[in-house]
């Protein structure tokens, strides 16, 4: 047991894990040469032992939250993971106590947002997975408490966001599909009462457009970021209609509509395309692995704690995207010659 006030090292992690100090070095800064798996147990070691990246002078240490809905965050190939991580570090660095706050719609009729924040003495808090249509939401609007939202916007001095600009994504992808010979797009979008969702559907429309595609209102449909069974119907309908490429907002509705697919006895990609969204880990273990749209969820945790900061210290911080870059693997192949 260290005594109090030791601060943890690099060199601690590393004899816990009985692991070389280069390897939590790099679990600590994502580098990409060491598995995903051995970087979630350097990562959770240290949010576990309270590693601090720099030494700093003890303070009276202020409490902030995350508060999650709608997102899976246990382990390193659910989306929410790193982005909670990438925050919880900094958050130490910085003296920040930091709780986990899991809600839903029922936690949200009980207890006011201003209440929560106020009986837990906390001083500002991360939003993850808020849907439009929720009781928060609309109190948000009113809120003076400093708050970060993940892919969502309220306009309210109080409040930021940040998120993935998905201009140069969805722009570069549909070029690449049209080089492909891919005329016929499908877009399979998340949740209809999501903010991101709207932001991608104008996203995709805009790039088509830029594109000189034509576009097909047929080949666009609604399911949700955890696909459910309208996958299913979605997927029959836009390769019915001749779609020979789907387009998904998620990598894990893109998981989903490559098993359709099979199931139909269509091949990927000879038969049809498959691209996804965010580049979780799980992506390049698909079969075929998937072409997607990379989000940087530990950059995102780090700058929505670098935006609460912001707020916190009175500077009216209202938005901060990230660039969204394209990373292609074997889900894309040519069009089918007897669709063009």
């Amino acid at each position: 047991k260290k005594e109090r006030g030791y601060m943890v090292t690099i060199k601690d992690i590393a004899e816990r894990l009985g692991i070389s100090i280069s390897t939590v070095s790099k679990g600590l800064h994502g580098a990409s040469d060491i598995s995903e798996e051995m970087r979630q147990q350097v990562l959770d070691t240290a949010i576990e032992m309270g590693y601090v990246i720099k030494e700093k002078k003890t303070v009276v240490k202020q409490k902030v939250c995350i508060i999650v809905e709608n997102m899976e965050y246990a382990n390193i190939n659910q989306f929410g993971y790193e982005l909670i991580a990438g925050f919880r570090l900094v958050a130490s660095e910085a003296q920040f106590e930091v709780d986990i706050v899991p809600i839903d719609q029922y936690f949200q009729t009980w207890q006011t947002y201003d209440s929560l924040m106020k009986q837990n003495g906390y001083s500002g808090a991360f939003f993850l997975g808020l849907e439009l249509n929720e009781a928060y939401m609309k109190q948000l609007e009113k809120t003076t408490i400093p708050t970060v939202l993940f892919d969502n916007y309220i306009s309210n001095e109080h409040i930021a966001y940040v998120g993935t600009d998905i201009h140069v994504g969805f722009s570069t992808l549909i070029r690449y599909l049209k080089e492909n010979g891919h005329e016929k797009i499908a877009f399979l979008n998340g949740s209809k009462n999501s903010y991101i969702s709207a932001l991608r559907y104008q996203g995709f429309i805009q790039a088509m457009n830029e594109a000189e595609l034509d576009l097909d209102m047929q080949l666009i449909g609604h399911t949700v970021y955890y696909p459910d069974e309208t996958v299913s119907d979605f997927v029959k309908s836009f390769t019915d209609k001749g779609a020979t490429a789907i387009m998904c907002a998620s990598d894990l509705i893109a998981a989903r509509t490559i098993n359709e697919l099979h199931k139909l006895g269509l091949r990927v990609p000879e038969d049809v395309s498959v691209t996804g969204f965010d580049d979780l880990p799980v992506a390049k273990y698909l079969a075929p692995p998937l072409t997607t749209i990379r989000q940087e969820r530990f950059a995102l945790g780090k700058s929505a704690f670098a935006l609460l900061k912001d707020l916190m210290s009175g500077l009216p911080v209202s938005t901060m995207l990230l660039h969204s870059t394209v990373v292609l693997r074997e889900s894309v192949g040519k069009a089918p010659a007897d669709n063009n």
